[in-house]
Order: structure tokens, then sequence, then C-alpha cells
């Protein structure tokens, strides 16, 4: 398996739902990326979307989360696993490692070794962007205006998302590069028809540590993607495991699944960060209720060698 890196560079902000349409998360999960991905491959034609589909069911091509850079400094998800640290009853630093959610990649080395100073690292990430709500009107269908808020998360210069694409054959990643253009100017989360999402991308060099980690054999293994171990890989996955389940849903975006928005089944899945003993393979699973075709869900894990 080879790698490639791309950044993701938002010139007008982004609107990632979380809990509320007022609020917006600053990062996307592989699984929406995956399902963007699936929607512009549907532009091209049927045999694009299925040659996708089979590339990633496969375990040919891998996606990891979007995750975010500052300037040169490439951030990963901080590993789900215990760091012992001289100053092991210090309740600030305790608080501190809490809060923290990604740690720079060329220092996962200090990180593990219980040698990084998280405390200057919050700080630090705090240069990311700025959230904050925009108020639109509403007019469709409505004899007055309603106006909404937006929450919408401006990164500041220099700064993006970029995402690290796993693939076995040269096919493969011309197919990706393809994909993540047409989605560049699609935009990636909600609002995109007020230009929001939309992005530049670029490829860039893997961190050299990194690129080692992802090839590297060792002890312990963090996902560098939203995934969930097959049915009869689970008993074998979770054993000294260290994982953080999230439930993930939405409607489906097809005009010819149903009459009307349809949600999709809720899939519970390990988060980005968890740490496992023993790889999986996971998979690409139908969340589709009901509609007129499969809808799929990545699941697949992107494995980073995390032994202390």
């Amino acid at each position: 398996m080879e790698y490639k890196v791309y950044k993701m560079i938002f010139p007008n902000g982004v609107h990632i739902g979380k809990t509320s349409l007022e609020e917006s998360e600053y990062s996307f999960h592989a699984d929406t990326i995956f399902s963007a991905l699936c929607q512009e491959a549907v532009k091209n034609a049927v045999e694009c979307l299925e040659q996708l589909c089979r590339y990633a069911k496969s375990g040919q091509l891998l996606i990891s989360d979007a995750f975010p850079y500052i300037g040169d400094c490439y951030y990963i998800p901080k590993p789900m696993i215990r760091i012992e640290t001289e100053r092991q009853g210090d309740s600030k630093l305790k608080k501190a490692y809490k809060k923290l959610s990604y740690i720079p990649a060329h220092l996962l080395g200090k990180y593990l070794s219980g040698e990084l100073d998280v405390c200057e690292e919050q700080k630090k990430f705090k240069q990311l962007g700025t959230a904050y709500t925009k108020t639109s009107a509403s007019v469709m269908g409505e004899k007055e205006t309603t106006p909404y808020r937006v929450g919408i998360y401006q990164f500041h210069k220099g700064n993006g998302l970029y995402v690290i694409v796993g693939y076995e054959r040269a096919e493969q990643l011309e197919l990706m590069k393809q994909l993540l253009q047409s989605l560049s100017y699609s935009g990636m989360g909600g609002k995109r028809s007020s230009g929001l999402g939309r992005f530049q991308v670029c490829e860039v060099e893997l961190i050299g540590d990194i690129q080692q980690r992802l090839v590297r054999k060792g002890e312990q293994y963090m996902t560098l993607s939203v995934s969930l171990p097959q049915e009869q890989e689970m008993e074998n996955a979770l054993q000294q495991a260290s994982y953080q389940l999230i439930k993930r849903s939405g409607f489906v975006a097809s005009y010819v699944y149903a009459d009307g928005f349809r949600r999709k089944n809720d899939l519970y899945v390990m988060n980005a960060g968890s740490c496992f003993v023993q790889q999986y393979q996971g998979d690409i699973y139908d969340v589709s209720s009901g509609g007129s075709h499969a809808v799929y869900r990545y699941a697949q894990p992107m494995f980073l060698e995390v032994s202390i």
C-alpha cells in the first residue's frame, strides 16, 4: 500500500453539521468524504461509482478522516492510549490531556513518550480558525421572509484540512484524484449553494515518520478514519482495544432514492484515534432504509502504528 496526502484549502469557510444549524465542526469524517465522492462518481457514470465502491470495499483504496493543518504543521488524532508522564498527578495536566483532540504529526513520538507539552499545543491549535454564525433569510414558499442562523467555520489563512489516501495501483489513485478535483468545485458540507465548502486541492509530501508508521508493524495501531470491524472480526478486534463509539446518521442525498428525504439507518462506528492491538478490515456498509438503491457508509480503517 502506498500513500498520498491532499490539502483542502477552503477560502469561503465551511458548514459541517453538528447538533444544530447554528453550529459547525471544523473537520470531516471519512464516511462523509466517501459519500461526497460517490455523488461525484454518479455524475460521471454508474460504472465510475461501481469502480469506486469496488476499490474501497476490497481495501485497495483507503481514505482517512480530514484532519487540520496549520501552516506546515499537520495534525493527527490524539491516540486513545494511556500516556505516562513525570507529572502524573498534576490535575491541570490531566485536564489538558482530556481536552486535547489533535497532536502535531511530527511530534507523535514525543507524545507517546510523555514529553509533549500538551498545554502549549492547545494554545497553538487555537490558531486554526474561527467559528461564527451568519443570519440568512428563507423566502421559498413563505409569504414573509424567515430569518435563520447558520454556523460557519472559517480557517485562518494558510490553514485548512488534509486527507490521506492509501492505494495499491496507479488507476486507483487516478480515480481518487479525479473525484477529489470534481468535488472541490461542488463543495463539502452544508449550505454549498451559498459558496460554503468549496475548496482548492493540492498534493503535498507525507511526513516521513507518518509514512513509516503507516507501513510499519508494531504492538499497537491507531485508526485514522472512522471504522467498524465486520461481525466475524469484532471479537478479535476488541481485545485490549481502547476506542470511542460515535453514531453516524443523516439523510440520503439522492433524488431517485425515494419520494421526499429519507434518513439513513444509524451506524455506530469507532472514532478516529481509537487504538487496537489487532488490525481488522472493516467494510462498506449498506445503510439504506427501503429506498430504490443501496446507500453506502464507509467504515474501513487506515491504521497507524503507535507502539509505545
